[in-house]
């Protein structure tokens, strides 16, 4: 298996276990939180979305971009499955953006985000790109967990 292989692979396999968490959120819990200044879970599902698609757009254009560039701006939130519905186009740009990376591509394409404090080759931004999804997913099982929401199970 080649190196951009596995980063796709991996990809998948954080999107299909975060995809069960998020259809097992009832829809009465979408709209809480943890605090006041934390997203709700909603929030949290579509800010993994979006995130993507900006992550998606760095590695393109291999630096920084505008979160104003974002199809996801202004949509009003509603269920788990609009937002999967919606960013399903995205990706599907984000897997083959992947499935067609040279390998040598990881190791010597660099990320440029000086504005906010580093340089990436794209090998590391891509990995670090879905870690943040995984991160959200086990925030998004706490956030359940504190609800008093059974957990879907996410390790099988």
């Amino acid at each position: 298996m080649r190196p951009a292989d596995i980063v796709l692979l991996n990809a998948r396999e954080v999107r299909r276990r975060s995809e069960i968490l998020w259809r097992g959120i009832p829809a009465d819990a979408l709209d809480r939180k943890p605090d006041p200044e934390a997203m709700s879970a909603i929030e949290m599902v579509r800010h993994v979305l979006e995130g993507e698609y900006l992550y998606m757009l760095m590695a393109k254009e291999r630096r920084s971009v505008s979160e104003d560039r974002s199809p996801f701006a202004g949509r009003p939130f509603s269920s788990v499955e609009a937002e999967l519905a919606f960013s399903a186009p995205y990706r599907k740009q984000f897997e083959e953006m992947l499935s067609q990376l040279a390998d040598e591509d990881l190791n010597l394409v660099e990320i440029d985000r000086s504005d906010v404090g580093y340089k990436r080759k794209l090998g590391d931004f891509l990995l670090r790109a879905v870690y943040h999804e995984a991160v959200h997913c086990g925030q998004l099982l706490g956030y359940l967990r504190a609800m008093g929401v059974p957990r879907p199970r996410v390790w099988d």
